[in-house]
């Protein structure tokens, strides 16, 4: 009997971790540095101290997004310890019982009874924990939590999309500044959107249609904030 040999599938899945953190980071980094930018702008402050509070958010906010990111993901990194030590400690109870608990989910997803109780047999001599968290918990090695990858990766990446429009800042007519922080940015905004919907496996048009219409209403937002203070003052 000719065996076949199957190349393994790549599924866009396993992107989902970093990926969500590097669009959510290079997006943040655009948004809340153009915005910034705009805003101070729009208040008449010099090109100077545009500069500086644009330098000012990058760091800040690359920081910000790490911690966050960080104590986020750790959060739910401990809710899965919990979850996989109340598992262990169960299983070393009574291993009949799980046997059947794991049995039961697969019945539910249309399994023959007798079938089910065999995979589950099987599935738990090679690996009870693993068995139990990816049918019955939901953990498995594409969606467990890894707080550093996502602290690093969201730090990493709202550098660059800072450093997008703050790069514009340098090369900008003082004249011309706002207007072209704000037309670079949102074309910044679309490629970003089109290429994490490219990754993702998303539409193209309604990912970049949704970062480019929330950029652009946090940058007109700023802008008027601005412009309200730069009068009052």
């Amino acid at each position: 009997m000719t065996r076949l040999h199957l190349t393994p599938e790549r599924h866009l899945v396993s992107r989902i971790g970093w990926l969500r953190a590097a669009v959510l980071g290079a997006n943040d980094g655009i948004v809340s540095t153009a915005s910034l930018i705009i805003g101070v702008a729009a208040a008449a402050a010099k090109p100077a101290d545009i500069l500086i509070a644009g330098a000012a958010g990058l760091v800040a906010g690359a920081m910000s997004m790490a911690a966050g990111e960080y104590v986020s993901v750790s959060s739910q990194s401990d809710t899965e310890q919990a979850d996989l030590a109340r598992e262990r400690s169960e299983l070393a109870g009574d291993l009949d019982a799980e046997v059947q608990e794991l049995a039961e989910i697969y019945i539910k997803r249309g399994v023959e009874g007798a079938t089910a109780l065999t995979v589950a047999r099987q599935l738990m001599a090679k690996d009870a924990l693993a068995a139990h968290a990816h049918d019955e918990l939901g953990i498995s090695e594409v969606t467990t939590a890894r707080p550093i990858q996502a602290a690093l990766t969201s730090a990493a990446t709202f550098t660059v999309g800072a450093a997008l429009p703050l790069t514009i800042v340098f090369l900008a007519p003082p004249a011309l500044l706002i207007p072209l922080v704000a037309i670079a940015s949102l074309l910044f905004l679309a490629l970003l959107g089109g290429v994490g919907a490219r990754a993702g496996g998303a539409p193209i048009v309604a990912a970049t249609t949704r970062v480019t219409f929330w950029g652009a209403l946090a940058m007109a937002l700023t802008a008027g904030i601005g412009l309200i203070v730069g009068t009052g003052i």
